[in-house]
């Protein structure tokens, strides 16, 4: 997602804005599944896991997803915790808004 042919998604996703992103349906679906297991990992539902399956994730790459997003979300907590920030050549504007905490 570098270059300028992704800027507007990218700047989406960086938004938390979906609908901007353009995804489609199956995509649009994991990055939902992501949210849920970031902020609420204990509402998984049977049903949403379904959904994935049945846009065309298989078994796998839905193990993957929860993988690393978990992964991702400890290594947030840990910079957190240290009180790490990213060098600003790689988000001048700040915090985005996707990031930033409610």
């Amino acid at each position: 997602m570098q270059g300028e042919s992704y800027g507007r998604v990218a700047q989406a996703l960086r938004d938390g804005d979906l609908d901007a992103a353009g995804l489609d349906q199956e995509h649009r679906l994991l990055l939902e599944f992501v949210e849920t297991i970031t902020r609420h990992a204990y509402r998984v539902t049977d049903e949403q896991v379904q959904a994935l399956r049945d846009s065309g994730w298989n078994d796998s790459q839905i193990a993957e997803a929860v993988y690393v997003t978990a992964l991702f979300n400890m290594f947030v907590r840990l910079a957190d915790a240290f009180g790490i920030e990213p060098p600003a050549m790689y988000e001048s504007g700040g915090i985005p808004t996707a990031a930033r905490p409610e």
